[in-house]
């Protein structure tokens, strides 16, 4: 009898130890916190450089996962002088200064408005950048071969 007693606390034990264990593995293991960023930049004219008398308007938002570094994004815009030639994120720059492309749009162009959208990885370093408020969103047309609108990229969460 006390053998019996003596193998069933054992076996307890070691049950215990075993829920203890699995319990910590999955804390350990468990995925990470919800990582996501909202991104979101209002286009205009004034924000170009150099500024051009442009009145169109435009948006950029989205989101970045910092977790797998998905970035996805929306952009929509209207008023251009001419059909969007070619749109892109440029990075890295602050506001005032230029950078080369980095994402390109695929445009759907409705005369003078239109909208793209997409998804990408980005590095490590890119998301940096993003996070940093070096990216930004631009839009060009015939009439503004440089760009005719431009808004730099804000993130929240």
């Amino acid at each position: 009898m006390k053998r019996k007693k003596f193998y069933e606390i054992s076996l307890s034990a070691l049950l215990v130890a075993m829920v203890a264990l699995v319990s910590c593995s999955k804390d350990e293991a468990a995925p990470a916190t919800n990582d996501i960023w909202k991104i979101n930049a209002t286009l205009n004219s004034a924000q170009e450089v150099p500024v051009n008398p442009s009145t169109a308007t435009g948006t950029a938002t989205g989101t970045l996962d910092a977790t797998t570094n998905i970035f996805s994004y929306t952009s929509t815009w209207t008023g251009l002088t001419s059909p969007a030639t070619v749109g892109h994120f440029h990075s890295p720059a602050l506001a005032g200064a230029n950078a080369s492309p980095l994402i390109h749009f695929v445009l759907i162009n409705n005369g003078t408005a239109g909208t793209a959208s997409g998804s990408v990885t980005l590095t490590d370093a890119q998301e940096a950048d993003l996070l940093a408020g070096k990216f930004y969103a631009n839009v060009h047309t015939a009439t503004y071969g440089g760009g005719e609108i431009r808004g730099q990229v804000a993130t929240s969460r």
